[in-house]
């Protein structure tokens, strides 16, 4: 049996890898995207290690949540992608500020 400091190193490192990925690449809408949805994946580990060490299927359901959350969070992130693709023949951040809507 894997005991819980384990899953919670493996998570922790998980979120300072995506923290990292955030702050050292600023300019790409698709790392940034993937950073964030690596931090919610962190959390989740979270929430399920703690709901298996204490028995309660609580968090297990709110990983449910999580992860509805965390695609509805990527559609529109791709969508507004594609919308500064089209419109600027670019995915950097900086350019976001020219769209208008």
């Amino acid at each position: 049996m894997v005991p819980l400091s384990h899953y919670l190193i493996l998570a922790a490192i998980l979120f300072a890898i995506s923290i990292v990925g955030i702050f050292l690449n600023r300019k790409n809408l698709i790392v940034l995207l993937m950073a964030i949805e690596l931090m919610l994946m962190a959390v989740n580990l979270n929430f399920v290690a703690f709901s298996h060490y204490l028995n309660d299927l609580s968090g297990q359901l709110f990983v449910f949540f999580i992860l509805v959350v965390a695609a509805a969070e990527s559609g529109i992130g791709l969508a507004i992608l594609v919308v500064l693709f089209r419109n600027l023949s670019s995915i950097d951040v900086e350019d976001l500020d020219t769209l208008k809507g």
